[in-house]
């Protein structure tokens, strides 16, 4: 309140600072206040991006910088939709029920559904799933006479929905795209498909966000509502998206530029889904201006990982660059073994685990991590052998218990 309007005998408050705001450190809190314009927020591993997004989102509403119906925030997964939005309600109440958060799939049905007769559907259209989208096709090449098990229908079907991850419709697939496979007349295959889609009253997840562009690019009037409508767009692991959803936010953010994007350039690790690390990359580019915060101070490890991560991660030329720092205790030495296989490897796991309960250590302070979950198998095989209990988590056992 202003000096003039405390009275005699009043504390003057110390701090009026929200309490959300409350342990954020100086880079987490610029992120948050950070208002209007574009803005990257490149959030190294463990540097608390979920909590800098989810309080940013909340700030906008309890500012009054935004009303709640007009933040359009996307993630990639069901679960980080739902943590959001619980994290959100703990600040600000039921007010969050009304923002437009989720992922990227189910935003655009829903506003596929509100305009679905412009895309030659009704608002109350079927999504298939993926083994509908290959009895389909099937049933397509086989009214064509294609062999499918020359070319199985799972294949081809896998080769449409990389396309439509691209922002591909079949009168955008040139020569040089259907070259692999001219032979089977695919371009067509794909042109059949979604016209017998679209007499079935369906779509796929792929065409979720091909038909939204679609949508906004044969409408302008349809894209000037929702430009005009979100004030602000947050958007969760940028480095993960592909080109349809890179055109999809960069076509929403074409009207008030306020966007806020969050990701790690360092950790795009899903280009085998169509993600493209490049639109992190070129952030700058596609929105001048912009202003890039840095979040480095890690919370989830001790110095000598972080020292060795960025080490490694250094000599990668498709960054945009940050160094990683803890002010945490500088934690044990980093060991690392070359092996011949993965047999070899889990003797020497097993080993290990057996001399850490010499030690007193209890198997509960023990975990091995994978990369993936065919090489749990050598370490079930090994652990059996030498009978030391187990449990494999996200994922199911290979070998059975024993009794």
């Amino acid at each position: 309140m202003p000096d003039s309007e405390i009275k005699s005998g009043q504390s003057i408050p110390k701090n009026n600072t929200p309490g959300y705001l409350d342990g954020l450190n100086p880079m987490q809190l610029t992120a948050v206040k950070a208002q209007d314009g574009p803005i990257l927020v490149l959030a190294g591993a463990g540097t608390g991006k979920t909590r800098v997004l989810t309080t940013r989102l909340a700030h906008l509403i309890a500012t009054g910088a935004a009303r709640p119906w007009s933040i359009l925030a996307v993630t990639f997964t069901n679960k980080a939709a739902r943590e959001m939005r619980e994290r959100v309600t703990s600040i600000i109440g039921p007010m969050a029920e009304q923002v437009w958060l989720g992922t990227f799939h189910a935003l655009c049905a829903k506003i596929i559904r509100r305009h679905a007769e412009l895309l030659g559907l009704q608002p109350n259209f079927t999504i298939l799933d993926a083994d509908d989208q290959i009895r389909l096709i099937k049933q397509l090449m086989q009214a064509e006479g294609l062999d499918d098990k020359k070319w199985p229908p799972r294949t081809l079907s896998g080769v449409i929905q990389r396309w439509k991850d691209r922002g591909l419709t079949p009168d955008k697939i040139n020569d040089a795209e259907e070259k692999e496979f001219s032979s089977v007349r695919l371009k067509q295959i794909y042109e059949q498909y979604q016209d017998r889609l679209r007499v079935l009253n369906a779509a796929d997840f792929g065409d979720l966000l091909l038909h939204c562009l679609t949508l906004f690019n044969e409408n302008p009037d349809v894209l000037a509502l929702y430009q005009n409508r979100f004030t602000y767009i947050l958007v969760d692991e940028y480095q993960d998206t592909n080109i349809a959803q890179y055109l999809w936010l960069r076509l929403l953010a074409q009207g008030r530029r306020n966007i806020c994007c969050v990701g790690d350039d360092d950790q795009s690790i899903y280009g085998w889904r169509g993600a493209e690390v490049g639109n992190i990359l070129k952030f700058e580019k596609d929105f001048p201006g912009a202003e890039v915060i840095r979040l480095e101070q890690n919370y989830r490890s001790t110095s000598r990982v972080l020292a060795a991560a960025s080490k490694l991660i250094s000599v990668n030329e498709g960054r945009l660059g940050k160094t990683l720092w803890t002010d945490g205790h500088e934690g044990e030495k980093i060991i690392v073994r070359g092996v011949w296989d993965g047999e070899e490897e889990a003797r020497i796991v097993g080993d290990q685990v057996e001399a850490y309960q010499r030690k007193g250590t209890s198997l509960s302070q023990m975990a091995v991590l994978v990369r993936a979950g065919f090489q749990t198998r050598e370490f079930e095989e090994r652990f059996l052998t030498l009978g030391i209990p187990y449990q494999v988590i996200g994922g199911a056992r290979f070998m059975k218990e024993w009794k």
